[in-house]
């Protein structure tokens, strides 16, 4: 089973962020530039929440609010859960269902080395599955 550190190594590390003093409109406007579904929200370069698509969405529109004029800050998840590049995909997709959220930055001693998305975890797992499936059935063939 594939780790989080191997996983980072064949889908590459690029993290993008934004900090919490940036307004809302500015996070959307990288979130789109970017074909991403959330920033890391990071300031002095420590971690402090994630903004996703799912927070503008709960937090601004429908509490009808300016995305120009309200800050990352206030709007973004604030309890952020994580992972580190020694965990398991399995690992992963357990903290990812039981949390309910879609993006897991990873960090190592303290220090942010990407993320990975539920999209990741889901597609990293269906390719392990699949090869072993595909050894059990030339097993089961060549008896």
């Amino acid at each position: 089973m594939k780790t989080v550190g191997q996983l980072l190594q064949i889908k590459g590390s690029k993290i993008f962020s934004i900090t919490p003093d940036s307004s809302v409109y500015k996070a959307l406007e990288v979130m789109a530039e970017k074909d991403v579904g959330a920033l890391l929200v990071v300031e002095n370069e420590k971690l402090v929440g994630v903004f996703s698509e799912r927070d503008y969405a709960r937090k601004i529109i429908l509490k009808g609010k300016s995305s120009k004029d309200t800050s990352v800050g206030e709007m973004m998840t604030k309890t952020v859960f994580y992972t580190q590049s020694d965990k398991t995909m399995e690992d992963c997709m357990a903290v990812m269902t039981n949390k309910k959220i879609r993006h897991l930055p990873v960090l190592e001693n303290e220090k942010l080395i990407g993320i990975i998305t539920i999209g990741d975890v889901v597609n990293q797992l269906l390719t392990e599955h699949k090869s072993k499936i595909s050894l059990l059935e030339d097993y089961i063939t060549s008896r």
